[in-house]
């Protein structure tokens, strides 16, 4: 239970770092110096990647499975 509570923290954060960036970006058009939005889309990629390593621990370890229909026919 404790890994699923983290993959939504971890897409959460996801979202908010990419709706940061977009605030950023509309923010500070006319200032070409500022790199707050390079930042939050930089922080957005750790989380990502963050998301797909506690993703591939949870069907690694057996905590998350796949329950899809079409799982195993291919």
């Amino acid at each position: 239970m404790w890994l699923k509570i983290v993959i939504v923290f971890l897409f959460l954060a996801v979202l908010a770092s990419l709706s940061s960036a977009l605030f950023f970006l509309l923010r500070d058009m006319g200032a070409p110096q500022s790199k707050r939005t390079l930042y939050a889309l930089g922080i957005r990629i750790s989380l990502a990647a963050l998301l797909l390593l506690a993703i591939w621990y949870g069907f690694d370890s057996g905590i998350l499975s796949n329950t899809a229909p079409w799982a195993d026919k291919y």
